[in-house]
């Protein structure tokens, strides 16, 4: 599924498919064995069961909905005849939420159907519905402990005090060389043979042959990568610059971009190009401020079918 790739980042929405998806399955079953209530109405029914007449506040206090969504709720079982609404005898000022008789005795007939629901649950999902269980709890205590919100606000402070760091080649950051480079290649283009072979065996084609490889970290991320490709007799190709769509405006490209012009001077290179696309009209600005300069024609025997652009370094 999509939104599993997506992990933390969805988790609002996968819950919420998961719930959409007990909710549809419990109707179905509360249907079929006749039951006469709908799945949501289950944790007020039964709250107002064990506890007895209470007010919506307190009931959505109970089980962590909202007043607004407890309110309107209730209004559905008053319609439906399960509850209503009284004065409480303790209090005349404020109204409660009681079980009428007629929600008694649809509450009274669920056992069975319940102890059918949990054993249904337990066959069909087995050690991990457990373990989700397990999770569920586990989550509600951590998240009464250290509010969520708090949480992700003080990691957001935090990060606006990292920096881009590049950093050299490393065999376990290869993956990320494919990635980045892939993710705007089928964005715009297409991935070409010339590509595959390169992320194949980066260290082959590029470090092997006296190039070099960097890699744009921010807060431990990996963002952005680059490659300096040696072609022989000091002429060097920038080439393979990716950064993470994710990640704009971080200054990973002209960091990237700046360290491999550093390297190139210090590998006392004597020619600098690289091959793009007029498609790409933010990095060919940034090329241009860095002191590449657009040629008349394109470079002969042009590596790359999607190129119509040819530059070269004359900082």
């Amino acid at each position: 599924m999509y939104l599993s790739s997506l992990r933390e980042l969805a988790l609002g929405s996968r819950l919420k498919a998961l719930s959409d998806h007990f909710y549809q399955a419990v109707d179905e079953v509360y249907r079929a064995c006749g039951a006469g209530i709908e799945s949501r109405w289950f944790p007020v029914l039964r709250f107002l069961r064990d506890v007895g007449p209470t007010t919506v506040t307190d009931v959505a206090l109970a089980i962590g909905q909202t007043h607004s969504a407890v309110s309107q709720l209730a209004d559905r079982l008053v319609d439906a005849g399960m509850v209503v609404r009284q004065r409480d005898p303790q209090d005349g000022r404020r109204s409660v939420l009681a079980l009428t008789d007629a929600g008694e005795r649809a509450l009274g007939a669920l056992g069975p159907v319940w102890l059918a629901i949990r054993r249904g649950m337990a066959e069909s999902m087995g050690p991990r519905g457990l373990a989700l269980l397990d999770a569920i709890d586990g989550c509600e205590q951590a998240l009464s402990s250290r509010p969520l919100v708090a949480a992700i606000l003080d990691q957001r402070a935090a990060l606006t005090r990292e920096a881009v760091q590049v950093v050299p080649f490393e065999p376990a950051l290869s993956e990320h060389f494919r990635r980045l480079n892939q993710q705007w290649l089928e964005r715009y283009f297409r991935v070409e043979d010339v590509d595959r072979a390169l992320f194949a065996d980066p260290e082959g084609m590029v470090l092997a042959q006296g190039g070099a490889i960097f890699f744009a970290l921010y807060a431990g991320e990996v963002v952005g990568t680059c490659a300096l490709i040696h072609e022989g007799e000091g002429v060097y190709e920038l080439s393979k610059m990716g950064v993470d769509e994710n990640y704009r405006g971080l200054g990973a490209g002209r960091a990237l971009l700046d360290a491999a012009i550093a390297d190139y001077r210090a590998r006392g290179g004597t020619e600098l190009f690289l091959e793009s696309n007029s498609k790409l009209t933010k990095a060919l600005g940034m090329y241009q401020r860095a002191g590449f300069v657009l040629q008349p024609a394109l470079r002969p025997g042009s590596h790359y079918e999607r190129a119509d652009v040819y530059m070269v370094y004359q900082g």
